[in-house]
């Protein structure tokens, strides 16, 4: 991957751009009057470093940045004191531990980090090095003019890795609620900021391994969002109660944490 800057950078945004380059074992060159999407199309992948934000080209022509997408609207009817269906699903009150195993862009995890409130805690995990950037540098930079949703958006921490290896890491009863949005088994109509993801997204996902892990690292629940005709709700190894809405391509799954094992020792 190539590492460069807007036009006109300032002295500070080439050397984030530099030290981001070395960080990531990767080219920088400077940007000069070079056409980025040339530069993409020819070398290969392009991350800009901005004054305000990060931008991904990919060689196939996509560009990716973060934005808080539809978490924005989500924040707003949490607000406005009406329901989320992940929210429900997860049953999240304030102060609650989350930890989304799929971080994707973040909206879930903003939505989650509003509903557990600044005593709660929401950690998110992204396999993709570059998303991960990304993501962690929009979260503490990004201002959408609705404080209560800059601070949910603050408070996120991002880990870099793969999530059933960071799983593994993790004691025991560590967090309230452990959450999966893995890619779906059918493919659904995409928005048109997410299709970028796609490309670069982690494709296999050990459903087994990752619901083995995840009952043990849950003190309250496990939830699983995926398509409406996914064999994962159905399998018997898992309990899974599914929360069918009538108009959504999507469910929310969850598994509640029978009492005894939220009490057992670590």
């Amino acid at each position: 991957m190539l590492i460069t800057t807007s036009f006109r950078a300032n002295e500070q945004t080439i050397k984030t751009a530099k030290v981001l380059a070395e960080d990531l074992h990767s080219e920088y060159i400077d940007r000069r009057k070079q056409s980025v999407r040339q530069l993409a199309k020819t070398r290969g992948d392009v991350l800009v470093v901005g004054k305000e934000r990060f931008e991904w080209y990919q060689s196939n022509g996509e560009k990716f940045f973060f934005h808080p997408s539809s978490a924005m609207f989500r924040v707003k009817r949490i607000l406005r004191g009406e329901k989320d269906p992940l929210i429900e699903a997860a049953q999240l009150m304030p102060g609650d531990s989350f930890l989304d195993c799929t971080l994707g862009l973040g909206s879930d995890a903003i939505t989650a980090s509003c509903a557990v409130g600044n005593t709660g805690e929401v950690v998110g995990i992204e396999k993709n090095p570059i998303t991960a950037l990304l993501v962690r540098e929009g979260l503490r930079t990004w201002e959408t003019g609705v404080i209560e949703a800059d601070e949910a958006m603050k408070q996120i921490s991002v880990i870099s890795g793969d999530s059933i290896e960071q799983l593994k890491k993790l004691p025991n009863r560590s967090f309230d609620v452990v959450y999966f949005d893995p890619m779906f088994e059918e493919t659904i109509r995409e928005s048109s900021s997410i299709a970028p993801l796609r490309q670069v997204a982690e494709h296999h996902f050990d459903h087994d391994v990752a619901m083995q892990e995840a009952m043990r690292v849950a003190r309250k629940r496990v939830v699983l969002k995926d398509h409406w005709k996914s064999t994962r709700f159905t399998a018997k190894s898992y309990q899974f109660q599914v929360i069918k809405r009538k108009t959504a391509q999507f469910h929310y799954g969850y598994i509640v944490i029978e009492e005894e094992k939220r009490k057992s020792p670590e």
